[in-house]
């Protein structure tokens, strides 16, 4: 079958989320809508329940094992909901009404969102809070004091919203860490073992919205409750094999062929890491050499790979920014609604051609305003 011709403007989508799929990943999905070559049908209409569809979620599994090293006392599931789920879903599982305070970091827009559902659950202490300063830091060890006797710690490596990322490992090695990895997973190396569990959902880095990654230490759910709903049980969704119910198998799909990219095609993930390394210092680059006419929002030393979030001297000219730029091909470089300004995502899909094209298209457009 010949392959079908991709969208040019697909190399210049700089969206949040649903983040670009790598090229040849999108030619292999788009094959897949007619009919997947082993299968002979369209991925749309493939049973969840055949044995083609096991073997995706068995090599899926592997795959995302190899990729981060992990030990075999962990547990690699596919769910719905996206992350939102995994806010209650997890203290639902490890947060009892009379224990003591789960430790939350509040470092942005998407770490607040888990604040209040983990909340409803039991007792919650907010370790650290960066809204004071709109959130453009990130807390040094020298601001945290960790408990001794949380029954886990959660954080969100990377804060798509306002640009942050954790460049290192918090908490303390005898108390659990979670951790929220949706818009960097599968972007840098990482060191799946220090973490009691990981969850991303996969429309930043390794898919499309419909699935969410979850990596699961086995001794987390030692103490679990048995009365959860099956759907929101761990236990039950590992006994299932990520099949409790009808799952997202066009999604769970579309990040097989990622894994695969990320494997064969890129060579793993410090490659991958060091082109996504290049494509952030380009950009933060000509951010750093503009007079300020392009002032980043957060602190240089905790600044994303993945989210570069910017403004521009006045609103008038952040919104001439965006149509002029959406009037070239550059799509998806709109601020999120509760900050505003630019904000210009470089996810795995993205090439490094894309950015040089944004970089130069930059730099005319402060030679003509300033």
């Amino acid at each position: 079958m010949n392959r079908m011709p991709t969208n040019p403007l697909n190399h210049l989508n700089f969206s949040g989320g649903p983040g670009v799929l790598p090229e040849s990943v999108l030619q292999q999905v788009q094959e897949s809508i007619s009919a997947v070559p082993e299968v002979g049908l369209s991925i749309l209409g493939i049973s969840h329940r055949s044995d083609w569809f096991a073997s995706v979620v068995a090599e899926l599994k592997e795959n995302i094992r190899l990729l981060l090293n992990l030990p075999k006392d962990y547990h690699v599931l596919f769910l719905q909901g996206g992350a939102t789920q995994q806010f209650s879903m997890l203290p639902m599982t490890l947060l009892k009404k009379l224990g003591p305070a789960a430790e939350y970091l509040h470092t942005g827009y998407w770490s607040g969102k888990a604040l209040p559902e983990a909340a409803r659950e039991g007792p919650v202490r907010v370790l650290w809070s960066g809204e004071a300063s709109g959130f453009n830091r990130l807390p040094t060890n020298d601001e945290l004091h960790f408990s001794a006797d949380a029954p886990y710690l959660h954080y969100v490596s990377n804060e798509t919203v306002e640009g942050l990322q954790f460049h290192r490992t918090l908490g303390r090695d005898d108390i659990p860490r979670v951790c929220d990895m949706s818009s960097d997973f599968l972007s840098t190396p990482c060191n799946a073992k220090d973490f009691s569990m990981i969850y991303a959902h996969a429309q930043k880095n390794i898919g499309p919205a419909g699935v969410t990654v979850i990596v699961l230490k086995d001794q987390l759910l030692e103490d679990a409750p048995n009365n959860l709903p099956g759907f929101l049980d761990y236990k039950a969704q590992i006994k299932a094999h990520s099949i409790y119910n009808t799952p997202p198998v066009f999604a769970i799909y579309v990040v097989l062929l990622v894994t695969r990219w990320l494997l064969k095609d890129i060579g793993g993930l410090s490659k991958m890491d060091k082109i996504n390394t290049e494509k952030a210092h380009l950009l933060y680059q000509s951010l750093d050499n503009s007079n300020d006419f392009y002032k980043g929002h957060a602190a240089v030393v905790d600044r994303s790979k993945m989210n570069v979030v910017f403004n521009l001297p006045t609103k008038a000219l952040e919104a001439e920014f965006i149509s002029t730029a959406l009037s070239a091909g550059f799509s998806g470089l709109g601020g999120h609604r509760s900050i505003g300004g630019i904000r210009a995502s470089l996810y795995n899909g993205l090439q490094l051609s894309s950015v040089e094209k944004l970089v130069d298209f930059m730099e005319d457009f402060r030679l003509h305003h300033q």
